[in-house]
């Protein structure tokens, strides 16, 4: 195979460079001794350059990336908040770091797994738990599985989950890899589920349930909640609820409350542990007790002995992830939830809501709010009435320039031009002012010079790229 090793790079230079570092007073081993002469090679294709300036290479490359310890991170409907850096020495001690999932002496583990479990069931409602799925899309198609397997243990042929109009994209997807098909609900004018649509929906009789979140993309709580499982309950359903968005619910409602059978959680989104990247997540799947059989396998339970491993299971949908989920992002959470307790963790839903709202109020004043409600963690702004026709991703791509990585955009569907914000409860009142601030210093720019919001970014090492272009014309290799 050719290597793709470059030979000239761009740091690095001709000539010998200073060393001050003594030659080894110690014999150096016969390189022929150890490797034979036609795997040696004479000259490596490695750039001629000091070690400071390589520190300052990468450091400086470091530098270009953005993340939530860098700045405001107002990403709607994922919580990128802070992460305190506690939990990651919690994560780094050798008894976490330095054991294998097969290790017989791996109690404390387990035990952590346990006690977890519990917890997350005392914030939701739900009486049982895996920690297997690897995130939150994951755990949907786990959750999804155990829909399917509940109905048809009982013989019962569902085949379709009903799905609304602002659920999270995920959704359908999960639900289509689980083998159902989709019937979308249009949310009303309040934002919320139409109940008499609902009631339409359910009639049909193939109906395995309905996905949400509640709050769902909006950011608005849907007051008819209980309503909506009673339906779905009375006619046979079971209702699965998203966790994506739960940073608001901590401490104050919980999913079982509402009526839900089965929830995913997003560890590293509700629970403070590193999001983006491309992982790792965790999803952990909490379900009612007659739902509990069907959990994957292996799964703890309580013996008077002690924990034990229950790895064998008939109705059981089976392992989904090797070993125990991502261990390292669990031991954050547990870490997390410790640290705050009950009354931590309910301020923290109380203070995202403050902090959205706080929001909300200065934004609306100059951008276009279409669902007018007190919001929960986020809210969806739009780019109607933009002066200068400025569009969503002109706005974002110019919140870039000010250091600020950008809100989602274009999402949810149903608000064209949408920008959905989270600010998060980690973020103080100093850093939501100078949002503000920005924002809108780029609505009057959009009114005085729009051709600079269209030229956006201006101070990023990679500028504006050619959308359509690429739409048009993909690399799809290198």
């Amino acid at each position: 195979m050719k290597s793709n090793i470059p030979l000239i790079f761009e740091k690095g230079f001709d000539g010998e460079q200073q060393s001050f570092v003594p030659q080894m007073d110690v014999d150096m081993v016969d390189l022929n001794e150890i490797l034979p002469e036609n795997l040696q090679r004479k000259d490596l294709p490695i750039p001629n350059i000091p070690e400071v300036d390589i520190i300052r290479h990468f450091i400086n490359l470091s530098l270009r990336n953005y993340g939530v310890d860098t700045g405001i991170y107002p990403l709607g409907s994922c919580t990128m908040k802070y992460n305190p850096k506690v939990n990651e020495v919690v994560a780094k001690l050798p008894g976490f770091t330095f054991i294998h999932p097969l290790q017989e002496e791996s109690e404390g583990c387990l035990e952590l797994l346990y006690h977890l479990s519990k917890l997350l069931g005392e914030l939701t409602g739900m009486d049982g738990f895996t920690l297997q799925p690897a995130a939150g899309a994951h755990g949907e198609l786990v959750g999804l599985l155990i829909m399917k397997k509940y109905f048809e243990i009982k013989g019962l042929k569902k085949q379709k989950i009903i799905v609304p109009d602002s659920a999270h994209g995920t959704n359908p997807a999960s639900a289509k890899m689980a083998g159902f098909s989709i019937i979308e609900l249009k949310s009303n004018e309040h934002g919320e589920v139409p109940l008499d649509q609902l009631e339409f929906a359910m009639l049909e009789g193939d109906i395995a349930g309905i996905m949400l979140t509640n709050p769902n993309t909006l950011g608005i709580f849907d007051k008819q909640i209980k309503d909506i499982t009673r339906i779905v309950h009375d006619n046979g359903g079971l209702c699965y609820y998203d966790g994506a968005n739960l940073n608001p619910m901590l401490g104050i409602c919980r999913p079982r409350d509402m009526g839900f059978d089965i929830v995913h959680l997003n560890l590293h989104k509700t629970f403070s542990t590193p999001h983006g990247g491309g992982g790792p997540g965790s999803g952990p799947i909490g379900v009612v007790n007659e739902l509990i059989p069907f959990l994957p396998e292996p799964c703890l339970i309580s013996t008077k002995q002690g924990i034990a491993c229950r790895e064998k299971n008939d109705v059981s949908i089976g392992r989904i992830k090797a070993f125990w989920g991502n261990f390292g992002v669990i031991i954050r959470a547990y870490a997390y939830i410790l640290a705050l307790g009950a009354e931590g963790l309910k301020k923290v839903a109380q203070i995202a809501v403050l902090n959205a709202n706080y929001l909300k109020v200065q934004l609306q004043q100059k951008y276009y709010l279409p669902y007018n409600r007190v919001c929960q963690h986020e809210f969806v702004l739009s780019d109607q009435g933009m002066p200068n026709n400025v569009t969503t991703e002109d706005i974002a791509k110019r919140i870039l320039d000010f250091g600020i990585y950008a809100p989602t955009i274009y999402f949810p569907l149903i608000i064209p031009g949408a920008l959905m914000i989270e600010p998060t409860e980690t973020e103080s009142k100093q850093s939501l002012d100078y949002f503000v601030e920005v924002m809108n210093q780029i609505y009057d720019e959009a009114k005085s010079n729009s051709v600079l919001l269209r030229n956006a970014p201006h101070n990023t090492p990679v500028k504006r790229l050619d959308a359509v272009l690429a739409a048009r014309k993909p690399v799809l290799h290198d």
